[in-house]
């Protein structure tokens, strides 16, 4: 790793001095840290050399520099559908290799059988690719190595749930880790609860909602089927199927939620770190009612976490209102993170994320090509579409410009009284579910890939 990188990254280890950063003291480090990554990524990934080209772009000067260099979000799923259709898994390792450091076309594809048959043999081989869920029918696929995985962990520990608590160094402090949800599969999410079992979990003691791995390609056929229901082109024998299946799994669900949700509540009086969607900490609410217990009966040293899963739920309106009083006096911190992101940027007391030294925030306009400043906005507040540049991944290229809309303070402290621009608790998206995000660099990038893998 690059020198200035390896400075930037290393600060994580004491995160109260790497969250209260002045912007101008970091600044010169992250400029120069960018042009230590650039300088190796272009030799390495085809596409990122193809854009720096383009733009003229032959070392970072200044932040605008690496605009025309961020790939699109949408370029970890730009490999024709038609590749995991037809099982044409050689064609896959060529699409992935173009976004990835290290050359995977050697990888053993020979009798594999569908997708998460394909990620196995990548993973057997040491790329740790991850999996968006492919709600939209369609996945993305991030390649990362093993030495991400551990920084990832690393950067996890010193980050989740700070400023509010931090795992023990004391073996005996450890504590049990609960995750709604599997705990096996290539998915972000699931990465992050095994993390999070690592860095505070007693052993033995991590439970989740099954041991039954999330596969990628059951979750996209249901994704495409839900679509093809919507537009009117399945079939009436189709539409059974499918809701007998999603009819089975429900009851199974609910019943292994029921389950889990009974050892939470035994584990209740002890510290623990629960993590969850809304509606399944309502579901054990519910669970709880039944059992005769009520509100604040968890341990004040417990870590929980909440979000999601509310989209197409029958929920009361004040369903936060409710877990909040479940709850009690616990740890409640926050972060705000994606699948393509390895430092996710924690909470402050007083509502706004703030980032680690070495992720380098970016903030464009709604085509992402101009870099919003100060002066885009009033009293330090500017409102953009959220890029960055990520300094920790070897087996990928960190920059990305994302669907998210975000506003950033730029003024030199936040209200917490640490220094460093903040993001407001205010996140949302750029485009509703089902529409195009148009970003002006995707139909480019897009292009130069089909170009590459059909050559």
């Amino acid at each position: 790793m690059t020198p200035i990188r390896h400075q930037l990254l290393e600060m994580i280890v004491d995160p109260d001095t790497a969250y209260d950063q002045p912007a101008s003291d970091i600044a010169a480090l992250q400029l120069r840290a960018a042009q230590e990554l650039f300088e190796e990524r272009r030799t390495q990934i085809p596409l990122l050399a193809r854009l720096a080209e383009e733009a003229g772009i032959t070392c970072i000067g200044s932040l605008a520099d690496l605009v025309p260099l961020l790939f699109a979000h949408t370029v970890y799923k730009s490999y024709p559908p038609s590749f995991v259709e037809q099982g044409r898994w050689d064609r896959m390792l060529r699409w992935l290799n173009t976004l990835s450091v290290e050359d995977v076309s050697g990888v053993d594809v020979s009798g594999v059988t569908d997708v998460d048959d394909w990620i196995a043999r990548l993973w057997d081989a040491g790329h740790r690719v991850l999996a968006t869920s492919g709600s939209s029918g369609k996945c993305s696929f991030l390649n990362q190595t093993l030495g991400d995985r551990a920084m990832k962990q690393r950067h996890f520990r010193h980050s989740v749930a700070w400023p509010l608590a931090r795992p023990s160094t004391d073996p005996a402090d450890a504590r049990p880790v609960f995750w709604l949800g599997p705990i096996q599969g290539p998915n972000s999410a699931i990465e992050a609860a095994t993390i999070n079992a690592a860095n505070w979990g007693r052993p033995g003691a991590t439970f989740s909602l099954g041991d039954e791995p999330l596969r990628i390609a059951d979750v996209s056929r249901m994704a495409a089927m839900r679509r093809q229901m919507s537009d009117g082109t399945a079939t009436p024998q189709q539409i059974a199927a499918f809701e007998d299946e999603a009819r089975r799994k429900g009851v199974e669900g609910q019943a292994a939620l029921r389950r889990l949700a009974d050892t939470i509540l035994d584990h209740r009086h002890e510290p623990i770190m629960l993590s969850g969607m809304w509606a399944q900490h309502m579901a054990l609410i519910a669970r709880a009612r039944e059992r005769s217990i009520g509100d604040g009966e968890f341990h004040p040293q417990s870590v929980v976490t909440a979000g999601g899963g509310v989209k197409g739920v029958p929920l009361p309106p004040d369903y936060k209102e409710q877990v909040d009083r479940f709850y009690g006096a616990v740890i409640r911190p926050g972060a705000y993170g994606m699948t393509e992101l390895a430092q996710v940027m924690p909470r402050c007391e007083a509502g706004r994320y703030h980032r680690a030294p070495g992720l380098i925030w970016l903030i464009l306009d709604r085509a992402g090509e101009r870099l919003l400043t100060e002066a885009d906005g009033e009293d330090g507040l500017v409102e953009g579409r959220f890029g960055f540049v990520d300094l920790l991944y070897e087996g990928r290229w960190g920059g990305l410009i994302t669907g998210d809309k975000v506003t950033v303070d730029f003024k030199p402290r936040c209200p917490c009284g640490r220094h460093g621009p903040t993001l407001l608790d205010t996140i949302s998206r750029f485009a509703s579910a089902g529409e195009d995000d148009h970003i002006g660099c995707a139909g480019t990038i897009d292009g130069y890939i089909r170009g590459a893998i059909n050559a």
